[in-house]
């Protein structure tokens, strides 16, 4: 197990978070095996006369699933399209977490993290944006983009992610023939891995608390309850989720339609999490002359929605420095998700909004 070059150690992957919010209302690459450890006989519990330690479950780091051993590879984040002239998308069901953020114009960008299942593709990739560093430095993994103003750049550099960038000319993107630019750029996540500089946490520390399983989540609900959430980041981008008690996920929509996959499936989580952020703009511009938002997350605080197994919470959420991750809390309590994929809603107080219950 190799740690970052910031003194970050691995977290225990036995581990877990959540959150809630307030309202009203496929492919794989094979794992590495497991590392082993001979412990004398003689420094044992049982040799003590004392009682064996229960068993810990060996779960993925970043959705809490058991597995049989976790992958020796860094966390690996890509920056995917969401503008209607983007969709279906390639790649994005495979996430482990997805974060939806407002980007200029109202539009939304995804900042999808993959490390139990990696996909052959994802499409179509785009650049980054000034929050993504605050999103992805707690990883100390790898972030992969098509390319970003330098200042931009430059504070994913500094935050400890190891970028891979199309502009500068990095193996792992090509253009799809079959769409126009920029909406193109496919990207091969197993090429960005082998990438990997040496210098990454690997694997990836947990970023949130899971359960042991679905039932004891803390936004658990009736399972067999018909429950939907709307989110409305701005005018322009509405995301929908109707609880499914058959697949045990939160389908996705945009806006009345499903939001889809290249792959035919339906976008879908286990947990849905939005947090209420402060958006501002910063003195940078796109091409077209927009300003370029900035959602703030270090040192921020504010109120949240979380949900799991057909029921939600409200909740809060925290961040403190940059590389810290974001805590959720439950009546004062740590929230724990269900075991599986998470997606954050990052909703700005200003113009944007969520509500749940029952379907209207």
């Amino acid at each position: 197990m190799r740690h970052g070059a910031h003194g970050r150690t691995t977290a225990a992957v036995a581990g877990l978070l959540a959150v809630s919010a307030g309202l009203v209302g496929c492919t794989g690459g094979e794992p590495a095996p497991a590392p082993t450890t001979t412990v004398a006989a003689s420094t044992g519990p049982v040799a003590k006369g004392l009682p064996p330690e229960p068993d810990v479950a060996t779960v993925w780091p970043l959705t809490g699933v058991e597995t049989d051993t976790v992958a020796d590879r860094p966390a690996l984040g890509v920056k995917i399209e969401n503008s209607p002239q983007a969709r279906p998308q390639a790649g994005l069901e495979d996430a482990d977490l997805v974060w939806e953020e407002v980007v200029e114009g109202g539009i939304s960008r995804f900042l999808a993290v993959y490390h139990s299942t990696i996909p052959e593709v994802v499409e179509p990739v785009r650049s980054v944006r000034p929050m993504d560093p605050a999103i992805v430095a707690p990883l100390d993994g790898i972030l992969a983009y098509s390319g970003a103003q330098p200042p931009f750049i430059a504070d994913v550099r500094d935050s400890g992610t190891q970028s891979v960038i199309m502009d500068a000319g990095d193996p792992g993107f090509r253009r799809d023939p079959a769409r126009p630019a920029p909406h193109d750029v496919i990207g091969d996540p197993g090429t960005f891995l082998a990438q990997d500089d040496g210098q990454r946490t690997t694997p990836p520390p947990q970023l949130f608390r899971y359960a042991a399983e679905a039932s004891r989540a803390t936004a658990a609900g009736d399972a067999s309850s018909s429950v939907e959430i709307d989110v409305r980041l701005s005018p322009a981008q509405r995301s929908h989720w109707a609880w499914d008690a058959g697949s045990g996920t939160w389908l996705r929509s945009e806006g009345s339609s499903p939001s889809m996959s290249t792959s035919g499936v339906q976008h879908a989580a286990t947990n849905v999490v939005a947090l209420r952020v402060e958006v501002v703009d910063t003195p940078y511009r796109d091409a077209s002359g927009a300003a370029v938002p900035e959602t703030r997350l270090v040192d921020s605080e504010g109120v949240a929605l979380v949900a799991s197994a057909g029921g939600y919470v409200a909740a809060e959420w925290s961040k403190g420095a940059l590389s810290d991750p974001i805590e959720l809390t439950h009546d004062g309590e740590p929230v724990e998700l269900a075991p599986g994929s998470t997606w954050i809603e990052l909703v700005p107080r200003d113009g944007g909004s969520w509500t749940a219950g029952p379907p209207q």
